[in-house]
């Protein structure tokens, strides 16, 4: 039986898990409760025999928008939010490294916005297909933040030059520049995201499954090798961000709908 939530879906069609991240009136923003269920969804199609490769795909318009900055607004400014944080980045952390330790390939179908840690997640899966209206970006520093797991993702998946401008800039790029710096694997009509991934599963899944789970331990254990160091030093520096004011007053601004005025 697989967990269900209203914000988190899952189902599977064939040799496909598809996880739906169902809030589409808030961009599919994650709460900590949906992180939490997200991580159980993999580990249920991870032990689903039947399931050869996972898709993830967002619910509406958007895949996600990043975290909910309504929910970090309302922890305050207090130790026990400085704690709160801390917690919050690791177990963005945990759910980032699940992705690339599932020896299953795990599909992106980019279906709208993928902002923040949405794009992070984007960044973990294996392979990306867009709709043309997709987008990607990290407006992390725009909030004072650090987009410390999108960072070191960035670099292994594109290189440090193209993760630079990313992530210091703050831009956020349509579906025809995503693929054309190698983040989306293939655009498609803005409808057939999913019907695309579930094609490059079926195509997974011809191959033998232990020679798929050794090949993705290959890319992402023996090559990665560093990557997971840097995912726990970047969770780090992302957790100390939230503690600063200039955090407090880029989250404000943003919910405010105005311009940051910076500390």
């Amino acid at each position: 039986m697989f967990m269900q939530s209203d914000a988190v879906e899952v189902k599977v069609v064939g040799a496909a898990g598809t996880i739906v991240l169902n809030r589409p009136d808030y961009g599919n923003a994650m709460t900590r409760s949906m992180l939490e269920q997200f991580g159980e969804a993999l580990d249920d199609l991870y032990r689903e025999r039947r399931v050869r490769a996972i898709v993830l795909t967002g619910g509406g318009d958007s895949f996600c928008e990043g975290a909910d900055l309504i929910e970090v607004q309302a922890s305050g400014e207090t130790p026990e939010a400085y704690a709160q944080w801390g917690q919050d980045a690791e177990l963005w952390r945990e759910t980032i490294v699940r992705m690339l330790e599932v020896t299953k390939p795990v599909i992106a179908a980019v279906n709208g916005p993928a902002l923040g840690h949405g794009a992070a997640l984007v960044a973990a899966a294996d392979m990306a297909v867009a709709a043309s209206t997709a987008t990607f970006g990290l407006p992390d520093v725009r909030r004072g933040l650090v987009a410390g797991l999108a960072g070191p993702l960035l670099c292994f998946r594109l290189g440090a030059g193209q993760a630079a401008r990313l992530l210091l800039a703050s831009q956020t790029i349509d579906a025809a520049e995503a693929h054309r710096i190698g983040v989306f694997h293939e655009v498609v009509a803005a409808d057939k995201a999913w019907a695309r991934a579930m094609e490059w599963v079926d195509q997974c899944a011809a191959g033998a499954p232990q020679a798929i789970q050794l090949t993705k331990r290959l890319l992402n254990e023996t090559m990665a090798e560093q990557l997971l160091t840097q995912l726990t030093s970047g969770s780090a520096l992302a957790a100390t961000a939230h503690t600063t004011p200039a955090a407090e007053e880029g989250i404000a601004a943003f919910l405010d709908g105005r311009e940051p005025n910076w500390p």
